[in-house]
C-alpha cells in the first residue's frame, strides 16, 4: 500500500525527467552544430566546448537508463555536476570576453557570421545550463524517493519475516507438546502394560 502511494508520488518526477533529458539531448546535440560549423578541426577551445556537449550528451543518455534501471545515480550526478560546471565556464567565457572567445576559436567564416554562431552557441548553453540543473535537482528527489521506497519494502520484508518466524516457533512448540503428550500416553500405556503383565507374574507365583 505505501510503495504503490511512494510510486504514483514520484511518477509525475520521474515524467517530468524524462521530457528534460530529452530536451537536454536534443539541445546538446544541437550545441554542436555551432561548434562544427565554426571551424572544422576546432581549436583547442572548440574542443573544450565540443567536450562540454559530448559530457551533456552522455549524461542525457545515463539519465535514461538510470531512470529505468534504478542504478548509476552517482555516475549520473557526477556527470550532471561536470556538465553544469563546464557550461558555466563555457557561457562565462563566451559572454564575457566574446571577442577573445572569437579570435581563439579562429574561424576562417565571415566575422558577422561567426559572431552570429557564438552567441547561438552561448544561448544553447544557457539553455542547457538552466535544464541541467533542473534535472539534477529531479534527480535527487527521485532518489529519495527510491531510497523511502527500498526502505518501507525492506520494512515489510523483515515485518513478515518476523510473523513467519513467530509461527514456526508456534507450530514447533505445538509439535513438541503434542509430542510430548504421545510420549506420555505411550509410556503410561507401556508401564500398565508391565504391571499387567508382572502382576499376573507375581500373583501366579504366590498361588504356586
Amino acid at each position: 500500500m505505501t510503495s504503490s502511494k511512494l510510486r504514483s508520488s514520484c511518477s509525475f518526477p520521474n515524467l517530468l525527467l524524462s521530457c528534460l533529458n530529452f530536451t537536454l539531448f536534443i539541445l546538446s546535440a544541437a550545441s554542436l552544430a555551432p561548434i562544427i560549423l565554426i571551424k572544422m578541426p576546432p581549436t583547442s577551445f572548440g574542443m573544450a566546448l565540443l567536450t562540454v556537449s559530448c559530457i551533456s550528451l552522455l549524461s542525457s543518455f545515463v539519465g535514461f537508463y538510470s531512470q529505468l534501471t534504478h542504478f548509476c545515480f552517482i555516475t549520473h550526478v557526477s556527470l550532471l555536476l561536470a556538465s553544469v560546471i563546464g557550461q558555466l565556464l563555457s557561457i562565462l567565457a563566451l559572454f564575457t570576453r566574446e571577442r577573445s572567445s572569437i579570435s581563439m576559436l579562429k574561424s576562417p567564416r565571415d566575422p558577422k557570421e561567426a559572431k552570429v554562431l557564438v552567441r547561438l552557441e552561448s544561448g544553447i548553453l544557457m539553455a542547457m545550463f538552466l535544464i541541467q540543473l533542473l534535472v539534477l535537482v529531479l534527480s535527487c528527489v527521485i532518489y529519495s524517493c527510491w531510497v523511502r521506497e527500498y526502505e518501507e519494502i525492506e520494512a515489510e520484508r523483515e515485518a513478515m519475516a518476523r510473523k513467519r518466524s513467530r509461527r514456526i516457533a508456534q507450530v514447533q512448540e505445538e509439535s513438541m507438546a503434542n509430542a510430548t503428550k504421545i510420549a506420555e500416553a505411550k509410556a503410561k500405556e507401556l508401564d500398565e502394560k508391565m504391571k499387567s503383565k508382572y502382576g499376573q507374574w507375581v500373583k501366579t507365583d504366590f498361588e504356586g
